[in-house]
This record gives C-alpha cells, structure tokens and sequence, in this order.
C-alpha cells in the first residue's frame, strides 16, 4: 500500500470542513443582511445566538474540531508507526463517510435521531480505528 495512502481520508475530512465552512459563511451573511445585522451585534458567542437563527452549519463546523481531532492524530499515528494497512484505512475512510452523511444531515434537513446515528456510527469507527492502533502499538 502506498505509504501516503494513510493521509487521503484526512484530505477528504479537510475538503469537507471547507465545504461546511463556505455554507456557514453563505448562511451567516445572507441572514446577517437579510435581517439588517450590524456585524458588531453578533461579536461574541452569546450574542450571535441571540441573533443569528440559523445555527446548523456554524454548530456542525465546531462539531468538526471535535472527535475529528482524534482522527487527525490516529492518522499520523498510523503512518509514523507503521500502522497504515487496509484495516486502518478502511476504519479511516468509514469514518469520514459518516462525518460526511452526519453534516449532510445537520446542515441540511437536520433530523436529530438520522444525525445522531450517523453521529455513533462515525464515533464507533474511530474508537475501533483507536483500538487497531493501540493493539499495534503496544504488541
């Protein structure tokens, strides 16, 4: 396997936070004008939630900085110990597929329980991608 092979979920995982980056920025500014917000009454956190309504793809940008730095870390961890097979790239790229159907669901129709299932099921793959690892590391 191509040792760069590792690093192509984490490629995908960056191309999908630019892409719900752009949707927040897209969203933000259309209600910040729409509604005629001045940009300096949305200047802290508390009070942009009490006046930009639409939150979805500014709570699924954050929730990308979250589990997904575990992520980032299991794939570096992966490539510099050797870890890199086709288990540890499937876990990798399972992961990313359901980041990518979770923000799907949360920027979009957002359905709290299709959300969460996408949500555990993205979290399971990445403890088991932690399992792989550490059971390598420490053998």
């Amino acid at each position: 396997m191509d040792s760069r092979a590792i690093f192509l979920p984490a490629l995908a995982m960056v191309g999908l936070t630019l892409v719900v980056w752009l949707r927040m920025y897209v969203v933000r500014i259309g209600q910040m004008r729409r509604d005629r917000i001045h940009p300096q009454a949305v200047a802290t956190s508390a009070q942009a939630s009490a006046r930009l309504t639409q939150s979805s793809a500014a709570d699924n940008f954050r929730n990308l900085f979250e589990l997904p730095v575990l992520f980032y870390l299991g794939l570096i961890v992966a490539a510099f110990a050797n870890l890199a097979d086709a288990l540890t790239l499937g876990l990798a790229w399972l992961f990313v597929i359901t980041r990518i159907v979770h923000s799907a669901i949360q920027c979009g129709y957002n359905k709290v329980m299709h959300r969460f299932f996408a949500y555990v099921s993205g979290a399971l793959a990445l403890w088991a991608l932690w399992i792989r690892l550490g059971t390598g590391l420490l053998a």
